[in-house]
């Protein structure tokens, strides 16, 4: 494991730039989970992620030549956020290596910092071998987004702020893509406090490390697919996956579904935004697959907040019309003048509220003198839908839903 010592001297030099995140009591989660939930906010990092606190400790121990010399990364995006900031804070060339299908807001974050973006690539993994390539061609150093001990000291700083204000706990709860969070915080955590249990999650559709581990030893994936994209890494790296045998207790999985739940509930209940893989500790806590028992005190590590917009609507609209507080009818009218205004006055009559509403009479699939109407209502819950569905089968009319 990384020697508890390199991971304090991380701290005085990650101190310089990197903000102590909130370490806060989560009533809800609690509430909802019968175990005390604390919240390590890293969502409200600088640079919006942890991944600063590694890549400006490497750069800080990078020598004056090497420096001069440049780094080169490789990131889906908040590593490289990390390094062209800390690149930027030591007047270092930075140049970032980013998967092609990487999202705007953090090709722009990087930009933002001064970098040079490169996109390669179909994943991290792709990006990674141009990367490292590209660093060799050019007599660059490359910062490795976790497979350094440097870089794994510094994600390690997190536990040390953490057990300095709570040592009562019993569990923390942390992602897992490459694995360098969670072998800098499992290393320090084991050696201040052996008894805590650490738990890692992983993506189900990234599930290397997850195998890896089971395992006993380095197994790699064809492919990676998953919402959460800060931790959609292919490959298993033998160096982390070592520090993870032997200070992580237990590596569980969650789905996409199960991902796009966590982050709507953050930001519903706890007002908070956090990226796919920041939710994937709430994720497990929501759908049961932490085997702590009641009233233990949970710390959960929320790894980032820089979500594609896009993205985030999408899981908002699934997430309402799951919750049957959103639906979606197609309903069949005969098309002549007054049949759309009786539709509406039907729906008022039950307080479904038109959020938007589209009006086909030229399908093939339609009967001539037939018109399709696609219809979006804000309803109150099931019982309200049934209600609906219920008013519209009394009064004849020919419907199905989308879901």
């Amino acid at each position: 494991m990384i020697p508890l010592s390199q991971i304090e001297r991380a701290a005085q030099r990650v101190a310089k730039v990197a903000v102590n995140t909130p370490f806060a009591f989560a009533p809800l989660l609690t509430k909802r989970t019968g175990r005390n939930i604390f919240l390590k906010k890293e969502n409200l990092q600088v640079t919006g992620a942890f991944k600063l606190r590694g890549a400006f400790n490497k750069i800080s121990t990078l020598t004056d030549s090497q420096k001069e010399a440049g780094v080169v990364a490789a990131s889906a995006g908040n590593h490289a956020q990390g390094v062209a900031f800390s690149a930027h804070y030591y007047n270092v060339e930075a140049t970032i290596v980013m998967p092609e299908n990487t999202p705007l807001t953090k090709i722009n974050g990087v930009k933002a910092y001064g970098a040079e973006v490169v996109l390669a690539g179909k994943n991290y993994d792709e990006a990674y071998l141009y990367a490292t390539q590209m660093a060799e061609e050019r007599g660059k150093s490359f910062v490795h987004p976790f497979a350094d001990e440097e870089v794994m000291a510094g994600q390690g700083t997190i536990a040390l702020e953490m057990l300095r204000e709570r040592r009562e706990l019993d569990g923390i709860i942390v992602p897992i893509g490459g694995g360098g969070l969670i072998a800098g915080i499992a290393s320090a955590v084991k050696q201040i406090d052996p008894k805590i249990r650490v738990i890692g999650v992983t993506a189900a559709g990234a599930p290397a490390m997850r195998n890896s581990f089971l395992l006993g030893r380095a197994v790699d994936t064809t492919e990676v697919r998953t919402i959460a994209d800060g931790i959609a890494v292919r490959d298993t790296s033998p160096k982390t996956l070592e520090i993870i045998l032997e200070t992580v207790d237990e590596i569980v999985e969650v789905d996409d579904e199960e991902i796009a739940d966590g982050i709507l509930f953050l930001l519903e209940n706890q007002k908070l935004l956090v990226e796919g893989a920041g939710a994937v500790g709430i994720a497990a806590l929501l759908y049961d697959k932490i085997d702590l028992p009641p009233d233990s005190n949970i710390a959960v590590v929320l790894s980032g907040g820089n979500i594609d917009v896009t993205m985030l609507s999408v899981i908002i609209e699934k997430g309402l019309i799951k919750s049957y507080r959103k639906m979606k009818l197609i309903v069949t009218l005969i098309d002549k003048p007054g049949s759309l205004m009786k539709l509406t006055e039907l729906l008022a009559r039950v307080s479904a509220n038109i959020v938007s509403i589209g009006y086909d009479r030229t399908s093939t699939h339609l009967a001539f003198g037939d018109a399709n109407v696609s219809i979006a209502l804000e309803t109150k819950g099931r019982e309200h839908q049934e209600e609906i569905r219920r008013l519209l089968v009394e009064h004849g009319y020919r419907f199905h839903e989308e879901r």
